[in-house]
């Protein structure tokens, strides 16, 4: 071919690709921004989940679809600027995981981005939708028992620990589901015949006086109701509670894996895997406000035999025969 004639034809190529934007647009990756609360370290369980949904959807990163993570390691007033980072990027899709804290930052960023949310929150209550069977606007996504769930902590320390007549809570006041939260737990804690000592829990900083008061107390049980804050520095709080000799469940297997004796959560890499199945139906071409919020139940028990050995603790057979997952 002519030199000639090959300028001719990139031209015209040029000029089809300007005629017809769209053209263009099918030959570039789509782009998800996946925002998180705490770092990836703490959240792998949620990544796996939700590139594995993402896979199933049809989406693989690196090959038809970019995924660009951002993390706030904790320090939760990042947020916002992570997420108008994403938003400015632009991607197609914003996922956020690790509570309301970052399903709140990417609502306030962007009102266009359709949004995919992973919380433990009401999202109703929140203001993140306007009603779970149709959320309305760019949002929607997965819940997962939060409140509910801390009800059950409180009869599995009194199935390990039944001599044990006060347990103590470590609760976020400042959390959109604390009231809930206290209520279930105070339900709990009458029908199992406890008695309830909340530590409310507002910083990093609170956590060890809260373990410090207790010990002061001798408080004989500890359970963390779910809170990101928690998570923002899960071998921490995991570090404080075993250095106080005193026994504690916790809402995810995170912590458990750091080294803390037992948790009884939700099982957070299906309930990502659920967000990776919505992120891929967006991009298909699904509005958020038709997606139904979703809840999901699957939840599990975890134990970590070698700290309760270090606590001086047995761990009754009936709970070992319950569980999904024993560390040893």
């Amino acid at each position: 071919m002519k030199r000639r004639d090959a300028i001719k034809l990139l031209g015209a190529a040029a000029a089809s690709s300007v005629a017809c934007p769209s053209i263009v647009r099918a030959q570039v990756r789509p782009v998800v921004g996946f925002l998180g609360s705490v770092s990836f370290k703490t959240f792998t369980a949620h990544v796996d989940g939700f590139v594995e949904g993402f896979k199933e959807s049809g989406y693989v990163d690196g090959r038809n679809v970019k995924i660009e993570y951002r993390w706030a390691e904790g320090q939760f007033e990042r947020l916002p600027g992570l997420a108008a980072e994403l938003v400015r990027w632009p991607v197609d899709v914003l996922v956020t995981v690790g509570g309301n804290v970052s399903a709140l930052a990417g609502k306030h960023t962007t009102d266009k981005i359709p949004i995919v949310f992973l919380t433990a929150d009401d999202p109703v209550a929140s203001g993140l939708v306007s009603s779970l069977n149709r959320p309305g606007g760019n949002m929607t996504g997965i819940t997962w028992l939060g409140a509910q769930l801390g009800a059950k902590n409180l009869e599995l320390m009194r199935e390990l620990l039944p001599a044990v007549s006060v347990i103590g809570v470590l609760l976020n006041p400042a959390r959109p589901t604390a009231e809930a939260q206290l209520r279930n737990a105070q339900d709990a804690a009458q029908t199992v015949g406890k008695t309830l000592r909340v530590f409310p829990v507002k910083t990093h900083a609170d956590v060890a006086a809260a373990f410090d008061q207790a010990r002061s107390e001798k408080i004989g049980t500890m359970v963390v109701a779910s809170d990101p804050l928690f998570l923002a520095d899960v071998h921490r709080v995991v570090e404080v509670a075993t250095s106080h000799g005193i026994p504690t469940v916790y809402f995810l297997r995170e912590f458990v894996v750091a080294g803390g004796l037992m948790s009884y959560g939700a099982d957070i890499a299906s309930a990502a895997k659920l967000c990776g199945d919505y992120a891929g139906r967006i991009l298909k071409g699904a509005k958020p406000a038709d997606l139904p919020v979703q809840q999901t139940t699957k939840v599990e028990l975890v134990i970590n035999l070698k700290t309760a050995k270090t606590l001086g603790l047995t761990i009754p057979i009936t709970l070992l025969g319950r569980a999904d997952e024993v560390i040893e």
